[in-house]
Order: C-alpha cells, then sequence, then structure tokens
C-alpha cells in the first residue's frame, strides 16, 4: 500500500502517518525500487492500535508504552490509570460548575473586578458606593488580588479583618475621606503637605493586624516596585507611609 491508501484505510490523514514515523510509533516500511514506501498490513494493524489508543485518550508517549515490546506497564494498567485521570478530571469539573452556580447565584458576585468569591462580594457591597473615584477602583482590584493568591485561612482572616472595620461606626465616612484625599494627589509631587494626611486617613481605615510586624516597607522587593509604580508618585508616598504607620502600631 501507498501511504495515502494506508491512511484512507484506518481513518487519518498522511500527515498523521509521517507524524508517527517521526516519533517511531510505526515502524518505516520498505521502499520499492520507485522510491515509495511499500505499507503491509502489519502496519494498517499497529496505526489502527494507535488510533483506537490515542481515541481513549492517550497520550503518544503512553501509546509508545502500550506498543514497545519491553514496556513497564501492560495495556490493562495504562488504561486503569487512564480511567483514574479521567475521573480526577471529571470531579474537577464538577467542583468548577459548582463554584460557578454559586457565583451566578450569589448577589454580587459579579463585580467591576470580575468574579470574586461571596465573601468578597459581601464586603464590596458594604463599601461605599465611589463609582467615580479611581483610587477606590484601585483598591478594589488589590483586594480582589489579594483573595486570589490567599489561601483558604488567609482570605477568611482578610475578608474578616476588612467586614470588621468598615461595618465599625464612622467605617464608612473614613473610607470616603481616604478615598478623596488619595484621589486628589494624582498630580502632585511627592513631598507635598497633603500626603501625610492621606496616610493617616488610609491608616484609619485598614484593621489592625493586616500586616505583619516585620514586612519591611521599604524594601527593594520586585512586588513592591511594581505596586506602588501602578500608582502616581505622591500616592505612592502616601500609601508607603501608610504602611509604615500600620506596622509601626503594630509594634506598640
Amino acid at each position: 500500500m501507498r501511504i495515502g491508501e494506508l491512511a484512507t484505510a484506518v481513518g487519518v490523514t498522511t500527515r498523521t502517518v509521517r507524524h508517527y514515523h517521526h516519533l517511531g510509533l510505526l515502524p518505516e516500511p520498505e521502499r520499492r525500487a520507485n522510491g515509495y514506501r511499500d505499507y503491509t498490513l502489519r502496519h494498517a494493524v499497529v496505526l489502527a492500535r494507535i488510533r483506537r489508543l490515542t481515541e481513549l485518550g492517550l497520550g503518544l508517549a503512553e501509546v509508545r508504552d502500550v506498543l514497545a515490546d519491553d514496556a513497564g506497564k501492560d495495556l490493562v494498567e495504562v488504561l486503569t490509570e487512564l480511567d483514574e485521570d479521567l475521573a480526577r478530571q471529571e470531579a474537577a469539573l464538577r467542583d468548577r460548575r459548582t463554584r460557578l452556580r454559586t457565583l451566578l447565584e450569589t448577589e454580587g458576585g459579579l463585580t467591576d473586578v470580575g468574579p470574586v468569591s461571596p465573601e468578597l462580594a459581601t464586603l464590596f457591597r458594604g463599601m461605599p458606593d465611589v463609582s467615580g473615584s479611581p483610587m477606590a477602583a484601585k483598591d478594589r482590584e488589590m483586594l480582589a488580588l489579594i483573595e486570589t493568591t490567599a489561601t483558604p485561612e488567609e482570605r477568611e482572616r482578610f475578608t474578616g479583618l476588612f467586614s470588621g472595620v468598615m461595618g465599625a461606626p464612622g467605617g464608612m465616612e473614613r473610607a470616603l475621606d481616604a478615598y478623596a484625599l488619595l484621589d486628589a494627589l494624582v498630580d502632585a509631587a511627592p513631598d507635598d503637605p497633603r500626603v501625610d494626611e492621606a496616610a493617616h486617613a488610609l491608616a484609619a481605615c485598614l484593621p489592625a493586624g493586616l500586616l505583619p510586624e516585620d514586612v519591611a516597607v521599604d524594601q527593594d522587593d520586585s512586588f513592591l516596585r511594581a505596586f506602588y509604580a501602578d500608582f502616581a508618585p505622591a500616592q505612592a508616598e502616601a500609601i508607603r507611609r501608610t504602611m509604615r504607620i500600620v506596622v509601626e502600631g503594630g509594634r506598640s
């Protein structure tokens, strides 16, 4: 048989046959005097077996193990492992669908920063409506980022701390004042007198225990550099001073 005839007989493409040759899955046939490959029935049998195995979900490396004479695993063992892997994938898909249903059914779960947990959605609903404040928008983005990268235990502690601060008497008003002061610094210099006022206003909005006492506020850290660079210079200086205030307050 020619390569096209073999491919048609087994239901694959000639490109697939050549790829299997390249990977060593399908042995190269003898060539006729005219240079064309001369495929036999044995090639069709092997190619059909490769097709069946890949349709079951085996990767080509696993197919090689099954086909090799000295394979460390027999077909039953490989297929058993494949079945277990598919079961894990099914469980993961069920978990994802459960989380999606919860998100769609939770009021406020879909926010301006994308999908967030029900806990963070609740926190956002308790925050003041400052849709016209660029700093408030950044604040929500940072809260979503922190939640995404935190462990479940850290996430619970984090949302609990902020919920307590926002729900405390005067919490909303303090947040509004801090956002307004920080927004006003967008075109200011880092040594503007308002920077210190904004830092103290923002510090008053942050819960005690938010930052560890040994955090290095001024450390030359790549994440901190990227974090500060996302703000105008005066705003970044105000946030840097805020962190110092919070850390020093936790040490006292």
